[in-house]
C-alpha cells in the first residue's frame, strides 16, 4: 500500500488565505506595506550617501509640513468611504467597466461625486497658498544649515495640491468596492514614486527628490482615474438624474466630526518632526522622520486588515449581517495585532543588529530603546483606531470629542516631553496617551454602539 503524504494542491494556500483572512484587497496592501518597508531601507542606504544629516532633516520635515492637507480634508474621505458603500450594495460594475443597478443608487453616487470635484478642487487651492506660507515662515526661522530649501518646498505644495485633488475619487473607488484594484495600483504608484525619488537622490537632486515623489504618485493617480476607470467616472460628467445625496442630512453630520478630529490627528501623526528640528536640529529631526516613517508602515501594513474591510463592514450593515459582521471584525483584528507584533519584532532584530555590527545607517535612526517605545505605541493605537473602523462603518461618527482629547494629548506630551528630553520622551507620552486614555474611551464607545444596535433589532 502506498503511504507517501497526499499531493499538494492549491486548495492548501487557498484554505491558509482565508484562515488568515487574507483577500485580493489585502494581499495588496500588504505588498504595498511590505515594499514600503523595503524600498524604505534601500532609502536610507541612499541617503547615507547621497544626503547629509541636515539635508535628511528638512525632508522629512517637508513630509510632516505637507501633512497639513488634514487640516484641508476636513475628515471627508473616510465619510465618501463609508457613504459609497451604502450605495454600492445596490450597484456592480460589468465587464466593460460600466456602473449598473439601481437608477436612483447611481444618481445619489453621481452627486456625491460631482460636490466632491467641487469641494477639493477650492481645498487643494487653499492647500497651495496656505502650506506654502506656513512652511517658508517655519522653515525661515531656522539655523542655516547649507541646504537650500526654498524652490524644492514651493514645487513640492503645489504638485501635493493637485495630489489633494485626486484624493476623493480613490475613495469613491475604494467605497465601491474596488479596494483590490486600487491598492493593486497603489503598489506601481509607490515603485514608481520610490524610483523617482532614488533616480534624483543618485542624481546628486537632493530636495527635489521629494518633488519627484509626489509628481509620480500625481501622475499614477491621474492615469488610474481618467484611464483606467474613465467609464466607471464618465456618468459623473452629467449632473444627477434622480435622487441625489444630501450633504446636510447625510454628510455633514459626520464629516464635521471628522473634520475637527482630522484637524487634531496633526498634532498625533506629524509634529514630532518638526519639533525636532526646532528644538534639537535637523539631525535628530532626520533620525525622527526615519524611524517614524518605519513605524507607521509598520502600523500600516497590519492595519491592511481592518482598513480594507471597511466597505465590506459597510455592506453587511446594510444588508444587516450583524453576525458575519461581528465574526469578520473580530478575526480580521486578531489578525492585524499579529501582524503587527511579528514585524515589530523583525524590525528590533534588524536594528539591534545594526547597532552591535556599529553600520553607519544606524547613525540616520533612533536607538532601539525609543524605537520600540514608539513601536509599542503604534501597536496600542492600531487596536484603538479597528474600533473606529467598525462604528464609523454604521455611519456614526461618537469618537469627537475622544478624539481632540487625544490629539490633543498627544500633541502636547510630544512638545513638552520632546522639546526637553528629545524622542525618548515624546515616545513615553505617545504611549501612555494611547494606553491610559485612548484605547480605553475608544474600547467603551464601542460596546457602547454594540449594545445600541442590539437595542434597535426586532425581538
Amino acid at each position: 500500500m502506498d503511504r507517501s503524504p497526499p499531493t499538494p494542491t492549491l486548495r492548501s494556500p487557498r484554505r491558509l488565505l482565508r484562515l488568515l483572512e487574507i483577500d485580493r484587497a489585502v494581499f495588496y496592501a500588504i505588498v504595498l506595506r511590505l515594499w514600503q518597508l523595503l524600498a524604505g531601507a534601500g532609502t536610507i542606504v541612499l541617503m547615507t550617501r547621497f544626503f547629509s544629516q541636515e539635508t535628511q532633516g528638512y525632508y522629512y520635515t517637508f513630509a510632516s509640513l505637507v501633512a497639513m492637507q488634514t487640516f484641508f480634508e476636513l475628515g471627508l474621505n473616510i465619510v465618501v468611504i463609508n457613504v459609497c458603500s451604502h450605495e454600492w450594495a445596490r450597484l456592480e460594475i460589468d465587464a466593460s467597466g460600466t456602473i449598473r443597478g439601481d437608477a436612483n443608487a447611481l444618481s445619489r453616487l453621481i452627486s456625491l461625486g460631482r460636490m466632491l470635484f467641487q469641494w477639493y478642487g477650492l481645498a487643494s487651492l487653499l492647500f497651495a497658498v496656505v502650506a506654502g506660507g506656513v512652511g517658508v515662515y517655519f522653515l525661515q526661522r531656522q539655523p542655516d544649515v547649507g541646504v537650500s530649501w526654498q524652490m524644492p518646498w514651493l514645487a513640492l505644495v503645489i504638485a501635493s495640491g493637485l495630489l489633494l485633488w485626486t484624493l476623493p475619487f480613490n475613495a469613491v473607488l475604494e467605497g465601491c468596492n474596488q479596494v483590490g484594484t486600487v491598492n493593486q495600483f497603489r503598489v506601481i504608484q509607490a515603485m514608481a514614486a520610490n524610483g523617482a525619488v532614488w533616480t534624483v537622490m543618485i542624481l546628486g537632486g537632493g530636495l527635489w527628490a521629494a518633488v519627484a515623489a509626489t509628481s509620480a504618485r500625481l501622475a499614477c493617480d491621474l492615469y488610474l482615474l481618467l484611464v483606467r476607470y474613465r467609464r466607471f467616472f464618465a456618468p459623473f460628467l452629467r449632473p444627477a438624474a434622480g435622487e441625489r445625496i444630501s450633504w446636510r442630512s447625510e454628510v455633514w453630520p459626520l464629516q464635521w466630526r471628522l473634520a475637527v478630529g482630522g484637524v487634531f490627528s496633526y498634532f498625533a501623526y506629524f509634529l514630532l518632526t518638526p519639533v525636532m528640528l526646532a528644538y534639537h536640529g535637523a539631525v535628530v529631526a532626520g533620525q525622527m522622520g526615519m524611524t517614524w516613517t518605519v513605524v507607521t508602515a509598520i502600523q500600516a501594513a497590519a492595519g491592511a486588515w481592518v482598513q480594507t474591510r471597511a466597505p465590506r463592514f459597510g455592506i453587511l450593515i446594510q444588508e444587516e449581517r450583524y453576525l458575519e459582521l461581528d465574526r469578520v471584525f473580530r478575526r480580521v483584528t486578531l489578525v492585524a495585532l499579529a501582524a503587527m507584533i511579528v514585524a515589530s519584532g523583525l524590525f528590533c532584530l534588524l536594528l539591534y543588529g545594526l547597532q552591535i555590527n556599529a553600520y553607519r545607517v544606524v547613525d540616520r535612526l533612533l536607538d532601539l530603546r525609543t524605537s520600540s517605545l514608539f513601536l509599542l505605541a503604534a501597536g496600542v493605537q492600531l487596536l484603538a483606531n479597528s474600533l473606529v473602523y467598525y462604528v464609523r462603518a454604521h455611519k456614526q461618527e461618537p469618537f469627537l470629542v475622544v478624539s481632540v482629547i487625544s490629539n490633543c494629548l498627544v500633541g502636547a506630551t510630544a512638545w513638552w516631553f520632546g522639546s526637553r528630553y528629545g524622542p525618548f520622551g515624546a515616545a513615553l507620552g505617545l504611549l501612555a496617551t494611547y494606553a491610559c486614555f485612548t484605547l480605553p474611551a475608544h474600547a467603551v464607545i464601542w460596546r457602547r454602539c454594540r449594545f445600541e444596535r442590539a437595542a434597535d433589532l426586532p425581538g
